[in-house]
């Protein structure tokens, strides 16, 4: 190699390593932390809801169903509550009106303004046979919907868990508009020949 050619090389080094270091201080490298992205699981999601009523819509970040969730509880309990409540009044008052001792009087507080003669068994069979009835339909009726508000807070703890699990679920559902759909035609080989047709391709 001739010696011009040996410093022209050596300059064609030296400008190519300004250049690039030219360059590089230009440069700034930004490392931008990976965003975290929630995954919910529905298992976990399911596990929650049942260890405690509102957890699982708490882990699904769905904090509004939450108030929901507690007012239903809420609703059921006041229904055991306000029915069983009934169902021990009218028991009580049937069980003293037809056990014929005067001092078991708490059915009077549900028979107003009703003189005690008119529903003696001996004196008025009819009118006693009436009353009795009366307060064995009452007690019936708040017995079945207190039984019904059991099987309601039963239900509604169900279907918190559902909802939980559903949530979770559909929680990473994908509703972009990367999912794309294309008819395209397609020759297929058969037997020799030649057959052209139509096949679907789902982007997504």
């Amino acid at each position: 190699m001739k010696a011009y050619q040996k410093i022209a090389f050596l300059i064609l080094v030296i400008l190519s390593c300004l250049l690039r270091n030219g360059f590089a201080q230009d440069t700034i490298i930004v490392v931008t932390p990976k965003k975290h992205v929630f995954k919910a699981e529905p298992l976990r999601a399911t596990m929650l809801a049942i260890a405690l009523p509102g957890f699982g819509q708490i882990y699904n970040r769905k904090y509004w169903k939450v108030p929901f969730v507690y007012a239903g509880f809420g609703g059921v309990i006041y229904a055991i509550h306000f029915n069983s409540s009934e169902y021990n009044i009218f028991m009580k008052a049937y069980q003293d009106f037809t056990d014929n001792i005067p001092e078991t009087n708490s059915y009077e507080k549900l028979i107003n303004n009703v003189d005690p003669a008119t529903y003696d068994p001996v004196l008025q069979p009819a009118a006693y046979a009436w009353y009795k009835e009366r307060m064995l339909r009452q007690v019936d009726y708040f017995r079945k919907y207190r039984d019904l508000s059991y099987i309601g807070i039963a239900a509604w703890y169900l279907i918190t868990i559902l909802d939980a699990n559903v949530d979770a679920s559909l929680y990473n559902f994908d509703i972009s508009n990367d999912l794309d759909i294309k008819i395209v035609p397609t020759a297929l080989p058969l037997s020799g020949r030649a057959v052209v047709g139509l096949s679907l391709r789902l982007t997504f």
